[in-house]
């Protein structure tokens, strides 16, 4: 899932509406390096051309439209820590559509020897959340933070999502 990043690597975006705000991807041509919310489109965001971004854009429209349960796109991981890429790559690996898991949990799963707190931190700097599903991770005791979505709507953007996939039930108000 991992591949080197060389800070020079030309970058390239495409940004997706979703039902839970606008989503820009951006890809160096090798892998994706980043999926962040976006408050507005940019203005001249239109179809990629970059295969890599076709691909993503393509397979975030199936996530969302339901048929499809899995992102398979090349992800580059070389910005986090060691521990982190762990993390990441153990939930990417492990937890599937449908399926939550706690901080504590996830902790084990990856075999980085770091505490659940820790787990926490690194859901925070996710750089590609929804392809990596941090969302699909929980507190013990609830639902837990969220850091993506739209400005403020960090734990809405998180249950809709778990509602989205069948790991929440929806709620009635």
């Amino acid at each position: 899932m991992t591949s080197p990043r060389v800070d020079s690597d030309p970058t390239s975006t495409a940004t997706v509406s979703t039902p839970v705000g606008p989503v820009t991807i951006t890809g160096n041509g090798r892998a994706i390096v980043r999926v962040a919310w976006r408050e507005t489109p940019e203005p001249g965001d239109g179809a990629p051309t970059e295969p890599l971004l076709v691909e993503a854009v393509g397979q975030l429209h199936a996530y969302f439209d339901g048929s499809s349960t899995t992102f398979d796109l090349p992800i580059d991981l070389s910005g986090v820590s060691g521990a982190a890429c762990a993390v990441l790559n153990a939930l990417h690996r492990d937890v599937p559509y449908g399926a939550t898991v706690t901080y504590g949990e996830l902790a084990t799963m990856s075999g980085a020897g770091i505490p659940a707190r820790s787990v926490g931190s690194i859901m925070g700097v996710n750089p590609v959340p929804l392809l990596i599903p941090c969302h699909r991770v929980v507190a013990g005791d609830g639902l837990g933070g969220f850091s993506g979505g739209l400005t403020g709507e960090g734990p809405a953007t998180k249950r809709w999502l778990l509602e989205f996939e069948g790991a929440l039930p929806p709620t009635l108000f």
